[in-house]
């Protein structure tokens, strides 16, 4: 008798979960998706998560969360030995700004929390010609960072970027951060979801109540001065399509793939894949934007055709 895995789990096929934000909007229609939420801020796209779990929509484990493959299929990842699935995609519609927050590195989630830590890193799918994120503060010490924060000096403290569509950030847990309004992105992160919220402009919500803060752990925890690591990218080409490695640490490798026609390439580790445009086949399946799927150990070649862009991501 054959194992479940030997059928049809070359590629996994996944059905996203959608949250409902204070600062969601509706652009995650474009991809093709009902939004069960007049504000829907979050698609959470590849996830094993407890929060919210991708569900199987193909071969054996067919309505089955992402994590029941996980523990029982542990090669289709190639053996790794982390406890949880490692890695959480999501798509986040900032039709507001964010909460201006932080994460927590390994050891303080693990302790305080009975989490992963959250280091992330985003890709900007679009954005409004004045859109922003915040990153980083100008504090240099311990005591002026609280000082700043007791006397509401936010716009000292708080460092803002302009992005653009095609922009790539890179956020080390620890990093004070925000998505501003008017940004479509799309996130790989650790799969953690522990956010420690520094402040949140004050704002209410339909109860008139204002979101809970957490600026105690967010000073225990933020980097303190902030320092921007700098990252080296790849580019190589395949004929005229292009895979491009954002960045590759011991957290994630996050590649940028674009293809204008067909494309042959080796595949040795297991791969998150998103479709973020164009539409194609991979090993003779049809996919499309606002597809997301893992391709597993078991795939040693990589057929694709048609005009396709793709973030793909794997862990070591």
């Amino acid at each position: 008798m054959r194992r479940p895995s030997e059928v049809h789990m070359d590629i996994i096929f996944l059905e996203p979960t959608f949250k409902e934000r204070i600062w969601g909007g509706d652009k995650l229609k474009s991809f093709g998706y009902h939004l069960p939420f007049q504000h829907t801020g979050e698609c959470w796209a590849i996830s094993a998560h407890k929060n919210g779990e991708s569900i199987v929509k193909n071969g054996p484990y067919q309505g089955k969360p992402l994590s029941i493959v996980y523990q029982n299929e542990r090669h289709l990842f190639g053996n790794i030995q982390h406890d949880v699935f490692p890695l959480l995609i999501k798509i986040l519609d900032a039709e507001d700004d964010l909460s201006v927050q932080v994460h927590p590195d390994d050891h303080y989630a693990k302790e305080v929390e009975h989490d992963l830590g959250k280091t992330e890193c985003w890709y900007v799918l679009d954005a409004a010609p004045d859109a922003h994120i915040i990153y980083g503060h100008r504090a240099q010490t311990n005591e002026a960072f609280k000082k700043m924060i007791d006397e509401g000096k936010w716009d000292e403290l708080l460092i803002k970027k302009h992005v653009k569509k095609g922009d790539f950030i890179y956020v080390p847990s620890k990093t004070i951060h925000a998505l501003g309004k008017g940004l479509l992105i799309l996130e790989t992160q650790q799969s953690s979801d522990t956010t420690y919220r520094l402040y949140d402009y004050d704002r209410k919500d339909a109860l008139g109540k204002t979101r809970e803060l957490h600026i105690e752990k967010s000073i225990e925890v933020a980097r303190i001065p902030h320092i921007e690591e700098k990252i080296d990218q790849k580019e190589e080409h395949f004929g005229s399509s292009k895979l491009i490695t954002l960045i590759d640490n011991r957290f994630f490798k996050v590649m940028h793939l674009k293809t204008k026609d067909q494309l042959k390439i080796p595949h040795q580790h297991f791969t998150l894949v998103s479709v973020i445009d164009g539409f194609g086949k991979i090993n003779g399946q049809k996919i499309k934007k606002g597809d997301h799927f893992i391709i597993t150990t078991l795939t040693k070649m990589l057929d694709i055709e048609g005009r396709l862009e793709c973030i793909m991501s794997s862990t070591h």
